[in-house]
C-alpha cells in the first residue's frame, strides 16, 4: 500500500458510487414505485451536474482535460486493447474518458426525458406547465424514449464494467477497488 499513489479523489468516489445506487434504484422502481423512481431520478441529474463541474475545475484526474482524446486516440487504444497490448494510465484511459462523456450525456438525457414523462403522466415536475396538454400520441414518444434511454444506459454501463474488469487483467491491478480507495499504483 505505501507504493500506491492518490488517483481518485473523495468527491469523485462518492458521486461514483452515489451515482451506481440512485442510477439503480431508479431503474429497477420503474413503474412500481414512481415516488422513489422520481427522486432517485432527480439525484441522478443533481449527481450528473456536480460531476460535470468537477469535471471542469476538479483535481487533476477528476478534470476532464486529463481524459479527453481524439477520436483517432481512442479508436487506436481500442485496437491495442484487443490486441492485449494497451498502455496503462493512472487516471482514466482514452476509452474509460470517451465512456465517462458516454455516461454523462446519456444519464442528462434519461433524467430530462424522465422529467418530461414525469410532466406529461401526472402533471408533476419543472416541466409540469411546459407540457401540460401534450397530445397522448407525444406522451407515448416521450415515455418510449425515456424507455430507450435508460435500456441504452444500462448498456453502456454494462460495456463501463466490462471494461473495467477487462482493464484490471490486462493490467494486473483492482480497478474497482481503487475507486473505493481512491489510490493505484503508480
Amino acid at each position: 500500500m505505501n507504493n500506491e499513489i492518490h488517483v481518485w479523489d473523495v468527491l469523485v468516489r462518492t458521486l461514483h458510487w452515489t451515482l451506481v445506487v440512485t442510477f439503480s434504484i431508479a431503474y429497477l422502481t420503474e413503474d412500481s414505485l414512481m415516488t422513489l423512481h422520481v427522486y432517485s431520478g432527480y439525484a441522478v441529474l443533481i449527481i450528473v451536474l456536480i460531476r460535470t463541474a468537477w469535471g471542469l475545475i476538479g483535481t487533476r484526474y477528476a478534470r476532464f482535460s486529463d481524459f479527453l482524446y481524439s477520436p483517432t486516440a481512442i479508436i487506436s487504444y481500442l485496437k491495442d486493447l484487443a490486441s492485449l497490448h494497451a498502455k496503462r494510465y493512472i487516471g482514466h484511459n482514452p476509452a474509460g474518458g470517451a465512456m465517462i462523456i458516454l455516461l454523462l450525456l446519456f444519464l442528462i438525457l434519461t433524467g430530462i426525458s424522465g422529467v418530461a414523462v414525469y410532466a406529461t403522466e401526472e402533471n408533476a415536475g419543472p416541466l409540469a406547465d411546459s407540457l401540460y396538454g401534450i397530445s397522448h400520441f407525444w406522451e407515448e414518444v416521450i415515455e418510449e424514449l425515456h424507455e430507450l434511454l435508460a435500456n441504452f444506459t444500462l448498456l453502456l454501463i454494462l460495456i463501463h464494467i466490462a471494461g473495467v474488469l477487462y482493464g484490471s487483467l490486462l493490467h494486473k491491478e483492482n480497478l474497482i477497488r481503487s475507486m473505493f480507495t481512491g489510490r493505484k499504483r503508480p
